[in-house]
C-alpha cells in the first residue's frame, strides 16, 4: 500500500491561523465566548430539549441559541428571561438573545 502523500506545503493548522489573522483572531474569541455563553445556561435547559440545542452567533447585538425545529424554538422562548437572568448573575449580560430554528 503506498504511502499517503504529505499535505501541500500551503497547509497551516487552524489553531495557527487564528492567531496569525486579526479577524480570524476575533472570530475565534466570539466563537470561544458563544460556547461559554451556552455553557453557561445549559443547565437551565429541560433535559428534553438539551439535545436539540446548540450554541450560535454572538456580535454586538446579542448571541443566539439554535434549535433543531419550531417546537424547541416555541419552548425556549418561554425560558428567555431565565436564561437572561443565569447570564446577568454569572456576569455575562448580553444584549438580546435570539432564538433561531436551524435543523441540523
Amino acid at each position: 500500500m503506498p504511502a499517503k502523500p504529505p499535505p501541500p506545503a500551503a497547509t497551516v493548522p487552524i489553531a495557527e491561523a487564528l492567531r496569525a489573522s486579526a479577524p480570524l483572531g476575533r472570530l475565534g474569541d466570539r466563537l470561544r465566548l458563544s460556547n461559554a455563553l451556552f455553557a453557561e445556561v445549559a443547565p437551565v435547559f429541560p433535559a428534553a430539549l438539551a439535545p436539540s440545542l446548540r450554541a450560535g452567533p454572538v456580535d454586538d447585538e446579542g448571541w443566539s441559541i439554535l434549535c433543531a425545529n419550531a417546537a424547541v424554538a416555541a419552548k425556549l422562548r418561554q425560558l428567555v428571561p431565565h436564561l437572561e437572568t443565569r447570564l446577568r448573575e454569572a456576569g455575562r449580560p448580553v444584549a438580546a438573545i435570539r432564538i433561531k430554528v436551524q435543523p441540523r
